[in-house]
């Protein structure tokens, strides 16, 4: 390691997680969530939804329908996604055809909540029910689902460039990582109240901006019109970052009635239909020496993007494909990808969108080649590291990497478990910075109040905003005050999520920091942090960011499996990740073991599986899988302090868990099963011992 590398070490234990917060409030029970808030003359929100996957309405009678409130959601974000292809559709509220099960088709309401549930009942809807798309792979010769589209295929790219060489070992595979559903905590919900004038929405979300911009659109709205205020987030996993037909909903019933209507997502709703994460398959083809050196990739990708198609769906095969060649120097790869229609719910970021996917697809293809070399698996990837910075031929620039992972294997202990049933993964998380974010300080009163584009979803932002602004204005930590996003408060914003709003966040600080001490000069001359904080700043900026900002990680995982019954248990992870400067150990710590928690779930328990007609086969928790703490494994963690090129020398690892721990995991039971294992989740049949 170079000398400006530390590491640290922190393991979850059953009596907690080490350095949390003192006074807490969330702990403390002090949180103010959606379901907290009461406004006088409140109405409840519930949707009508249908049960078909795919259907022509013919009748509706009762409730709101969407002849009466005719519109359609905009794909939130989609300029940062960069656009795409015309996509079908997706109305607030069906009027002529459902496409997913759990579509919203009628709207109703009432003061109290349990009559607004009944008033669901008395709705009528008659249906046409038509065949349903289920298998992505059929998109293709499949007749169009939305009337009107020539095709089911939502985006195609290729990247990189095709290539024909000869090489002594070819190898290929074929790899699926089905559906998961978010399941954060809290579910989703706001409450939204027009005033006559003006629509105040308060919002569980991840971005308050990309709500106002939804809510503008769909309610042909001026954004002098649109306020959204965040209350506590509790968690979002990527589900919080988009807009949905219930906020439309709710939005226009405020609109009629003039009266606050909040809507709460049931955990049965949010199975049914929240955006849905992963459902990717991949098809790889491995070029390489006797050796073990890659010479070149091919693969080829299938996303599914369900029914609508919001920006993620668009963006998300040429994002993937660029991952392909993970954090190893490889010099040739070509990929091709879509994402295509289905009639599922539709398909939204989850933790890692895009990188644990193509991380499965690679790291399960070094496994392959160590295997058909008789390599050690460490060994194979060694030998396609480099030990300088290298972009590879789709565009990922890639630090050195060989010093990592040297000292990765050596501080995993991997050496001495080499022979035992451990997998090993290794991999790049690129940080999704682009295009910058906004932040406002404001100094009265002896506070200096801080708003950020990126918002607080439970991963203890706050802490940001102190240790940067004592570092920049040298005013102590507890002056500082992060509030929550409000539009009216900070006009523009991008929000949180991909690992970004810790190196974004400290970017905007700064720079913002920087405009404080320039006026305070001008205003006070030499001046103490004291005389900052007597007297009144405001400075708003939109701190830009180009450069792409990615950072290594390393996983050993450890299972263990009763052949006879096909149950595999994770007994031991340890993480070895890049960090960069850690600017609360205790956030990262938790959003590691968290993680982790996540992608062992992805591998053994978690699914949105649907049936061949469509219909959802996960309609409560228990069948949803998240991991119980019962079976969670200890979780190491070791975290290298490489600081990073950008302001703050900070990297992104929130997601980093959900991208190293499915392959590690896979790996251990493969060898323990004795036989090559493609897809996530594994099910008991998969591990059963062969008659």
């Amino acid at each position: 390691m170079s000398k400006r590398t530390t590491r640290t070490t922190a393991t979850q234990t059953l009596g907690g997680t080490p350095g949390l917060p003192e006074g807490s409030r969330f702990v403390a029970g002090r949180g103010r969530f959606i379901e907290d808030l009461r406004i006088e003359g409140m109405l409840h929100l519930k949707l009508v939804r249908s049960p078909h996957a795919r259907a022509r309405i013919t009748k509706l009678r009762g409730g709101i329908g969407g002849s009466e409130f005719k519109a359609n959601l905009t794909a939130v974000g989609e300029g940062a996604w960069g656009g795409g292809p015309p996509t079908a559709p997706f109305p607030a509220l069906a009027s002529e055809y459902v496409s997913y099960v759990g579509q919203p088709v009628a709207a109703v309401y009432d003061a109290d909540p349990y009559r607004a549930e009944d008033l669901v009942e008395e709705v009528e809807v008659d249906y046409d029910p038509l065949s349903p798309l289920v298998d992505p792979e059929r998109a293709s010769s499949f007749e169009p689902i939305h009337p009107g589209m020539k095709t089911n295929i939502v985006n195609s790219v290729q990247s990189g460039a095709d290539f024909d060489i000869p090489a002594p070992v070819i190898l290929e595979d074929e790899f699926v990582n089905e559906r998961i559903c978010p399941n954060p905590m809290e579910t989703r919900g706001l409450v939204a109240h027009y005033d006559g004038s003006r629509l105040t929405v308060w919002a569980s979300t991840q971005s308050v901006h990309s709500w106002k911009g939804g809510i503008c659109s769909a309610m042909k709205l001026p954004r002098e019109s649109v306020r959204v205020i965040q209350v506590d987030t509790g968690g979002a996993f990527g589900c919080k970052s988009g807009f949905y037909p219930e906020y439309a909903a709710a939005c226009y019933v405020s609109m009629k009635t003039r009266l606050p209507v909040k809507w709460i997502e049931t955990r049965s709703e949010h199975l049914q239909v929240t955006g849905q994460g992963r459902g990717a398959r991949g098809k790889v083809k491995l070029y390489a020496d006797r050796s073990g050196r890659v010479l070149g990739l091919k693969g080829d990708f299938l996303i599914d993007s369900g029914a609508f198609a919001q920006g993620i769906a668009v963006f998300a095969p040429r994002f993937m494909s660029s991952q392909l060649t993970g954090p190893y120097a490889i010099e040739r790869a070509f990929v091709t990808a879509a994402s295509v229609y289905t009639n599922k719910a539709p398909y939204g970021p989850y933790r890692g969108q895009g990188r644990p996917e193509v991380a499965f697809f690679y790291e399960r293809m070094m496994d392959l080649l160590a295997d058909e070399l008789k390599l050690d698996p460490v060994e194979v990837r060694m030998r396609n590291v480099s030990p300088k910075p290298f972009v590879s031929p789709l565009g990922l620039k890639i630090d050195a990497f060989e010093p990592f992972l040297k000292a990765a294997v050596k501080e995993l202990g991997y050496a001495s478990r080499a022979e035992a049933n451990v997998g090993f993964s290794s991999f790049v998380l690129s940080s999704a910075v682009q295009p910058g974010e906004s932040c406002r300080i404001a100094i009265k009163g002896g506070r200096v109040k801080v708003w950020l584009g990126g918002s607080e979803g439970g991963q203890d932002f706050e802490v940001i905003p102190k240790v940067i602004l004592s570092e920049e204005l040298g005013v102590p930590k507890e002056a500082v005050e992060l509030q929550p996003g409000d539009t009216d408060e900070l006009d523009q914003g991008i929000g949180s999520w991909g690992s970004r709003t810790a190196i974004v966040a400290t970017g905007a600080l700064v720079e913002a920091a920087a405009r404080i001490r320039e006026q305070a000069q001008l205003k006070l001359g030499d001046h103490t942090p004291d005389d900052l904080l007597k007297h009144e700043f405001d400075v708003t900026v939109f701190h830009r960011e180009t450069e792409q900002a990615n950072s290594f990680g390393a996983n050993l995982v450890r299972a263990s499996l009763d052949r006879e019954t096909g149950e595999a248990r994770a007994e031991e992870c340890i993480a070895y990740y890049d960090a960069g400067r850690i600017l609360s150990p205790y956030m990262v710590q938790s959003q590691i073991i968290g993680g982790s928690a996540q992608g062992i779930g992805q591998v053994l328990y978690e699914t949105s599986a649907y049936s061949k007609d469509g219909q959802p086969l996960v309609g409560a928790l228990a069948d949803a899988g998240p991991i119980h703490s019962v079976l969670m494994p200890s979780v190491k963690v070791i975290t290298v302090v490489q600081p990073a090129s950008l302001p703050q020398k900070v990297k992104g690892v929130g997601e980093a868990p959900t991208v190293g721990v499915p392959p590690a995991l896979v790996r251990s039971i493969e060898k323990l099963l004795g036989r090559r294992l493609r897809k996530t989740p594994l099910e008991p049949e998969d591990l059963r011992a062969e008659p």
